[in-house]
């Protein structure tokens, strides 16, 4: 029995468990990967982050190099290892959870290889990428047109055909298609909604200097700000006309597909020899079995920092409580306060 099970070893589970630690609280860490960052080793291979080094650290240690450089995957996977080894955490790498029951006090963890984990309360840092999400109603897609999630993509030259169609607008979606652009493929990117875009850099400073100074990225979700910015997730440093200029072909909305032909919701078809589905990712929350804390469609239901269930924390999704809960360099914000709410939270409960 420990006090705290913490399933997730990323970001945000590391972050929680410095917090825990700091306050005194025996807690584990149950992570389903082989070694801390496998997540980040397996993207695609010029993965950087938009958000440089300074805004890149977990609580207690700044993420090193060039305060504002914009660290590749590599390095974030080795600052992570890193991370928990400076700081001592109490880490289980290859313990995939597999389900989870009880109650308040009495809560039960079922790892894959069948051990039964006791905790007295448990926090949720699996994160919101865990499943990619690929649309269903779009048609039949030719057994010739290849197709990969942007999760699978690694580079240009795994990628078949000359014609590729990127699905998906966001930052993913413009960093894939414009890569595959500058190694002459044609390319069309799909956007479902035109987004709004931020250059990298704003008068000489890197545009999160700005969203931090001014406060943009404690933004509160349930503000009127939050709301607003929610709505529009912007994509930043590949403005419309780079993306232009890179080869690549702009396209609304995928509307229908049949065979290699793509159709939009407004200009010609056009033909296609592959599809990234650039789409997102949704939470996977299935294996959490406790009725109370899930809503009709299986999510888990949030509320802050905690769920609908007594003992039961989440920390790390997007938008849980500010803009930025789910990134590297500002999911510390949250742990924090979530640790301090679990622990009133234990000294009510005695």
């Amino acid at each position: 029995m420990c006090d705290v099970a913490v399933v997730g070893g990323g970001q945000s589970g590391l972050a929680v468990a410095y917090e825990l630690a700091r306050a005194g609280l025996d807690y584990q860490v149950f992570e389903c990967g082989i070694e801390i960052g496998a997540s980040w080793t397996t993207r695609w291979d010029s993965l950087r982050l938009f958000t440089p080094s300074r805004f890149a650290g977990l609580p207690g240690q700044p993420f090193p190099g060039a305060r504002w450089s914009h660290p590749g995957k590599g390095e974030v996977a080795e600052y992570l290892r890193g991370y928990r080894e400076v700081n001592s955490l109490n880490v289980r790498t290859g313990a995939e959870v597999k389900r989870l029951v009880g109650a308040l006090g009495h809560f039960a963890l079922t790892l894959e290889s069948g051990e039964v984990v006791r905790a007295s309360r448990v926090v949720v840092a699996t994160g919101p990428f865990a499943v990619p999400v690929v649309p269903a109603d779009l048609g039949r897609v030719a057994a010739d047109v290849s197709q990969i999630h942007s999760s699978d993509y690694r580079r240009p030259s795994l990628v078949s055909g000359e014609r590729v169609l990127v699905v998906g607008g966001g930052n993913s979606g413009c960093q894939i298609a414009r890569e595959l652009a500058g190694a002459g493929r044609k390319v069309m990117l799909a956007e479902g909604r035109r987004l709004p875009r931020l250059p990298q850099r704003v008068l000489g400073r890197d545009i999160f200097w700005w969203l931090a100074t001014f406060g943009l990225m404690r933004v509160p979700v349930g503000s009127w700000l939050g709301r607003r910015m929610r709505a529009v997730e912007p994509v930043i440093g590949q403005s419309r006309v780079t993306l232009r200029q890179a080869g690549e072909s702009l396209r609304n909305r995928v509307a229908s597909i049949d065979g290699n032909c793509v159709s939009f919701a407004a200009g010609p078809p056009a033909r296609v020899d592959a599809i990234i589905w650039a789409t997102g990712f949704r939470a996977d929350d299935r294996w959490v079995k406790l009725p109370q804390a899930l809503d009709s469609s299986g999510a888990l239901r949030v509320d802050g920092l905690r769920s609908a269930e007594p003992g039961l924390y989440v920390l790390g999704r997007s938008w849980q409580t500010n803009r930025g809960s789910a990134l590297l360099g500002f999911v510390g914000r949250d742990a924090h306060a979530l640790v301090r709410q679990l622990v009133r939270d234990a000294q009510r409960d005695k």
